[in-house]
């Protein structure tokens, strides 16, 4: 069995897993793995080739129909058991995500407790696949409707959160008895080798999971255009799902896309001005700003503006910074086209006339000589048009905008492509009332901060994507309906 652990301090030369075996391909094409915070190689990776994504889906269909006949409490408790290996590795694992990915380290061990929740909540679902039974408008007759998996499902995962998203897809999908192919993402593709690595111990047969490597270009896209895929889910940004969505029409190919966002965090004049700040803290800065949830933009009534601002400020130049493993607030970015990309949306936002209220930007010199570091910034914009206020951040930037009104907030906050999340802080219900069929977006987090729960369902609306995660109607999604009408005569 792999283990990425077993070399740490070292260099790992890392495989793929394809139908059960551990497969060291491609040595004189190994793509490095760079540790953010400090930029050394910590892993060598596969850089895989429509060949190896030809075999792994080759092999996936192979061992489906064995799968799919196997009782769905019987898939759920090899699910489950896959869990309480990730439960037992939780600090392990926690510290691969860290390594690859630079989140602080309490953070990465929040991601690997949801990573086991996402398993768990999977394997419940064995005993919940429903199908329905109709009256027929004929005499002796009835109608079946029965659920069924879909074959091969390839999951595409994105860097931000390797572990959680890879279990968030691969579980549901296993228990209403797909196999999986996952392309583990080139910045962060240590987490899905472990997950594999654990898969192996739990005992599932061979073929059921597999995890490839390599540039998205190159092997995701023979994944996705491929006939033997059958389902594609995706979390990325927004150009990437175009591109998939795209290469999968040809096929006809069911494609599920979770994709960027540009969450609106509106507080209005009667709100708790500290729980608003609080939240809107956290909402930015967890895992440096890298979450597609994140607090993007900020609509603050103008009677509490000032307050909300000069709190809001406070805290985000008290956000400790540095090396992952000490547990700061806020960890390294991804890697240095991220930092520059934060910069121009900045930048741009400055030059088109935004008020500076708390200058951070990139660090560089003495403890921040290495890696990929981002101070808090905070912006005041004059208006919605702004480009800090249009284009998805993705790092601790965060612009401002006053509104007057309830009204005024909504209309700005639906100004937009994206529909992931969106935030309000207020104490009137009316509004609460008014906010479902206001808010174009497709979670709304009302008097808290982020972060959705495995019972819930996470998806978004306009360019932030198509079908969704979690709860029953995420495990629907890996399930396709059949028909039958039954004469019994």
């Amino acid at each position: 069995m792999f283990n990425p652990l077993i070399a740490e301090g070292h260099v790992v030369d890392a495989p793929m897993f394809i139908g059960g075996e551990w497969r060291f391909d491609h040595p004189d094409t190994r793509i490095d793995v760079e540790n953010p915070a400090n930029e050394k190689i910590i892993a060598t990776i596969a850089s895989g080739t429509a060949d190896d994504a030809a075999e792994a889906l080759m092999a996936a269909g192979k061992a489906q129909p064995a799968w799919a006949a196997l009782p769905a409490i019987d898939r759920g408790r090899l699910v489950s058991k896959l869990a309480d290996l990730v439960a037992a590795q939780a600090d392990s694992l926690a510290r691969i995500v860290t390594a690859e990915q630079g989140k602080p380290l309490g953070q990465a061990v929040g991601e690997i407790g949801a990573a086991e929740m996402f398993l768990r909540y999977a394997a419940e679902n064995a005993r919940r696949i429903e199908g329905d039974i109709l009256p027929s408008d004929n005499p002796d007759e009835e109608i079946w409707i029965r659920r069924h998996p879909y074959g091969v499902v390839v999951g595409l995962t994105a860097w931000n959160y390797p572990a959680a998203l890879a279990a968030r897809k691969m579980g549901p999908a296993l228990v209403a008895g797909n196999t999986f192919v996952l392309l583990a993402h080139e910045l962060t593709p240590l987490s899905g080798l472990a997950l594999a690595g654990l898969a192996e111990k739990a005992g599932f047969p061979k073929g059921v999971i597999n995890v490839v490597t390599g540039r998205g270009p190159i092997i995701g896209q023979a994944l996705v255009e491929s006939p033997l895929s059958d389902l594609v889910t995706m979390t990325g940004s927004t150009r990437a799902g175009r591109e998939i969505y795209s290469t999968g029409a040809a096929q006809l190919k069911v494609i599920r896309l979770e994709l960027g966002g540009k969450a609106p965090f509106i507080v209005m004049d009667d709100a708790d001005i500290d729980a608003a700040v609080t939240a809107a803290v956290a909402a930015r800065y967890t895992n440096c700003g890298q979450i597609c949830t994140c607090n993007e933009r900020m609509y603050l009534h103008r009677a509490i503006a000032d307050e909300f601002l000069a709190k809001f400020v406070d805290r985000s130049r008290r956000q400790t910074i540095g090396d992952p493993l000490g547990d700061p607030d806020i960890g390294p970015k991804i890697s240095g086209p991220e930092v520059a990309k934060v910069k121009r949306i900045a930048d741009d936002g400055i030059a088109a006339g935004a008020e500076v209220l708390l200058e951070g930007g990139p660090l560089s010199g003495g403890a921040y000589e290495k890696g990929h570091w981002y101070a808090p910034t905070v912006l005041k914009v004059r208006e919605n048009s702004s480009p800090v206020m249009r284009n998805e951040v993705f790092g601790p930037v965060v612009p401002a905008l006053c509104v007057d009104s309830f009204e005024h907030a909504i209309d700005l906050a639906n100004d937009t492509e994206f529909g992931l999340s969106a935030y309000l802080f207020t104490r009137d219900i009316s509004r609460l009332m008014r906010l479902p069929r206001a808010l174009k977006f497709g979670e709304i987090y009302f008097n808290r901060a982020n972060g959705e729960q495995v019972q819930g369902f996470h998806t978004g609306w306009g360019q932030s994507g198509l079908g969704g995660e979690d709860g029953k109607y995420g495990f629907d999604g890996y399930l396709r309906k059949q028909t039958m009408y039954v004469n019994w005569v």
